[in-house]
């Protein structure tokens, strides 16, 4: 199948000289970019093949499709639910795990396909997926029927607390904590066996564990050994917050980063989920290791993780830090909107440091397009729109009010564009989101079913109850 989008009024390449092309056109061959270039050059090369479909890109624009570094599609079905005065460790301990307890194998199912649809209208066409807490064939369940790509795991950790916080239960524990490290890995080199590479390449499986205090050190050290001895990547949590940083500070006298850099659990095949507590050395540190950071600007906005007060994710970008944007999970976020991401950490900086030229639009996108995809360890295929790699792209509709007028076409997609003009969405080759449809699924079936099985969760979770805690010292000295 060869498709010719012609005379489109500019082509964001994200390659190495982040090109942009004015007048492109763009060939599809099969599931990969076969030509894409300045419309003239492309019709002089073009001119003894043939075409299938021509589809005229006059008032469209195109960028490669977005990736999303960090997300939870086994939170969707929590969106809104949490309130917005918890800081990360409660939301986390008082808030998520009552949630996960009390979610079941179809749930994660139906919220996997309800954020999976999102993240297509909003132009994303791969994700890092933080895990299932039952099995990773769920999310992949509900990718094959959308044609996205993405990386999911099984979720794990081997630490649990004590005494279980009200809304734990027994059954959450022994399926989302394993007796210890060994055990936990050898579950998760199965799942990675069984399946990575999975719907002809398009998922991908990891060795991701939860991170932080709930994982032991010999889990974090062992799930970077293990990710690079099966030749994949892993992704936790890790200095998520400044009061992570400080218990660990106060417990092992160094922060997280350090501290696990000093067993040898820091590799170039980690992503680390948020980084937002994070020293001037432990910037340099990364780098040297070269390990990735998914920086989720909703989530810390919302949880008051500090990325505008202590955040150092500029200098990580000046050192060579991998940095991708992350939507988390829609309870931490609100949303899985990659295009809200890209503005808010296009401006946050300038605005927090009164430094207008400090993470441009330039570097927003590539951290929500190729260095995402660097992160994510799929770079050779994905992030930028060149040829022989994957045809995954977004069009934008360049009549919408929101590009009327524009003249720097880069401004514009930051800063005046947002999903509302996405009018298609293509992976491997294949428009997955067209006509205001996610193909292959009842969109409007999901989300019923969406809503009913959530508020059925949230009242077995006990999270409509006002009594739920919005502070905590679990995992803190002494526990």
């Amino acid at each position: 199948m060869r498709t010719l989008i012609k005379d489109l009024n500019f082509a964001f390449t994200v390659d190495e000289n982040d090109t942009v092309v004015r007048n492109a056109s763009l060939v599809v061959e099969d599931d990969r970019i076969a030509d894409i270039g300045q419309a003239d050059d492309v019709a002089a090369r073009q001119k003894k093949v043939g075409f299938d479909k021509v589809i005229d890109g006059k008032m469209l624009g195109v960028c490669p499709g977005f990736v999303d570094s960090h997300v939870h599609l086994s939170e969707t079905l929590s969106r809104a639910v949490f309130p917005d005065n918890l800081n990360t460790r409660a939301w986390v301990f008082h808030w998520a795990k009552p949630f996960y307890a009390h979610i079941t194998e179809e749930d994660e199912y139906w919220g996997a396909l309800l954020g999976i649809t999102e993240m297509l209208r909003c132009g994303t066409t791969c994700f890092l997926d933080m895990g299932s807490q039952y099995d990773p064939g769920i999310v992949i369940r509900a990718m094959e029927k959308v044609g996205i790509r993405g990386i999911t795991g099984r979720h794990a950790a081997d630490n649990p607390p004590p005494e279980l916080p009200r809304g734990w239960t027994k059954e959450m524990v022994d399926h989302h904590f394993f007796p210890n490290a060994q055990a936990a890995l050898k579950v998760l080199e199965d799942c990675v066996v069984r399946y990575n590479g999975a719907l002809d390449g398009r998922a991908r499986c990891w060795v991701n564990i939860e991170g932080k205090e709930p994982c032991s050190l010999e889990l974090h050290v062992g799930a970077v050994k293990l990710a690079e001895r099966l030749g994949v990547g892993t992704t936790y949590h890790l200095a998520t917050s400044i009061e992570e940083a400080k218990v660990c500070e106060r417990k092992y006298g160094c922060w997280p980063i350090t501290r696990i850099d000093r067993a040898g659990g820091i590799g170039k095949n980690l992503v680390i989920a948020h980084g937002a507590a994070v020293s001037d050395e432990e910037v340099r540190l990364l780098a040297e290791r070269g390990a990735s950071v998914a920086f989720c600007p909703c989530s810390s906005f919302k949880l008051g993780k500090g990325a505008t007060a202590i955040g150092k994710y500029p200098e990580m970008v000046k050192a060579g830090v991998k940095v991708g944007l992350g939507t988390d999970g829609v309870s931490a976020a609100g949303n899985m909107n990659l295009m809200r991401q890209m503005l808010l950490v296009a401006g946050m900086f300038k605005d927090a440091r009164l430094q207008p030229d400090i993470f441009t639009a330039r570097q927003a996108l590539r951290a929500a397009t190729i260095e995402g995809a660097k992160a994510l360890m799929w770079d050779d295929e994905i992030g930028s729109l060149e040829i022989g790699k994957k045809a995954d792209f977004v069009l934008f509709d360049l009549d919408h009010v929101e590009w009327t007028p524009f003249y720097d076409p880069l401004q514009a997609l930051v800063f005046s564009a947002s999903t509302a003009s996405i009018v298609q969405t293509w992976v491997d080759g294949k428009p997955s989101y067209v006509d205001g449809k996610v193909q292959g699924v009842d969109e409007a079936q999901i989300r019923r079913k969406a809503r009913q099985l959530a508020a059925a969760a949230v009242e077995r979770a006990g999270l409509h109850d006002e009594a739920v805690e919005t502070t905590t010292t679990l995992y803190d000295v002494g526990n």
